[in-house]
């Protein structure tokens, strides 16, 4: 079982996480910032399988501590849910909402051209992200770390250790992208915001890692930071309605923010 009075397991899987998965991205970082030839490009696949390391540090902790059917519950909460389908429907097109909606009011408000109002998926890899990079996060943030913190700490205090180590995990993406410092830091915001949401949804539905998944594919679906660097409203935009939409769940449903997790579910 999950001891509640015990971080070491889950201070090791940020630490292991954040290590793998700088570790993979340094080549196409170094190539990135001309300190060893390029182009960077060629060194993505392994940006990409770092993308995964929530995933496999999360399996490789599971495996260790219980085994095979600690490797399985860390899958229990994909599994679909009938009495969820609503839910499932809102995870995926919520985060598209909080970017399309603001931008749309904003264009209209002020009659300036904000540039695109949303941002899909436009070629084949950004589809298998969507699929594959959701899954390999959620998995180790929402499917082992979070039933951890919340057996001890709050859901607010919870989510706060989630997204701050989920901000810092995106850094090298970031800096490869081109983002400037300005914008990484803005982003913080974002991230926080979102482990509130993905906390409450995650909450509500019973421990769902699946609705986790799927709000994490929304944001794939339609996802600001296509704009960066050139454009940073789209980015502005959506960390202030992610903002907004947290803040608005902490006033209105404070009962699933003031208690811990009702139940110390197996370890996974």
């Amino acid at each position: 079982m999950i001891d509640p009075r015990d971080d070491t397991r889950t201070a090791r899987f940020f630490a292991l996480t954040l290590a793998l998965s700088f570790t993979l991205q340094t080549p196409a970082l170094l190539a990135k910032l001309a300190v060893i030839p390029g182009p960077y490009e060629k060194y993505l696949p392994l940006v990409g399988l770092g993308a995964l390391g929530p995933m496999i540090v999360g399996l490789v902790l599971s495996s260790k501590r219980a085994g095979g059917p600690g490797v399985r519950s860390l899958f229990d909460g994909l599994a679909p849910r009938r009495s969820l389908a609503g839910w499932y429907v809102f995870a995926l097109v919520l985060p598209g909402i909080l970017l399309t909606v603001p931008l749309a009011l904003y264009a209209l408000a002020s009659g300036q051209s904000v540039g695109p109002w949303a941002y899909p998926p436009n070629a084949p890899e950004r589809w298998i992200a969507l699929v594959l990079f959701p899954i390999g996060e959620e998995l180790g943030w929402r499917g082992y770390a979070q039933p951890r913190l919340l057996a001890r700490y709050s859901p607010l205090v919870a989510s706060a250790i989630v997204g701050s180590n989920w901000a810092l995990w995106h850094l090298f993406m970031f800096v490869i992208e081109g983002s400037s410092a300005t914008q990484m830091l803005s982003s913080v915001p974002l991230f926080l915001a979102g482990s509130v949401i993905y906390t409450w949804a995650y909450k509500r539905t019973n421990h769902s890692l699946l609705v986790a998944v799927l709000l994490h594919a929304g944001a794939h679906l339609n996802n600001s930071h296509r704009a960066l660097p050139a454009n940073e409203l789209p980015a502005t935009v959506h960390t202030l309605a992610h903002v907004a939409f947290a803040l608005g769940l902490l006033a209105i449903d404070r009962e699933t923010f003031s208690s811990r997790s009702e139940t110390v579910r197996a370890a996974r």
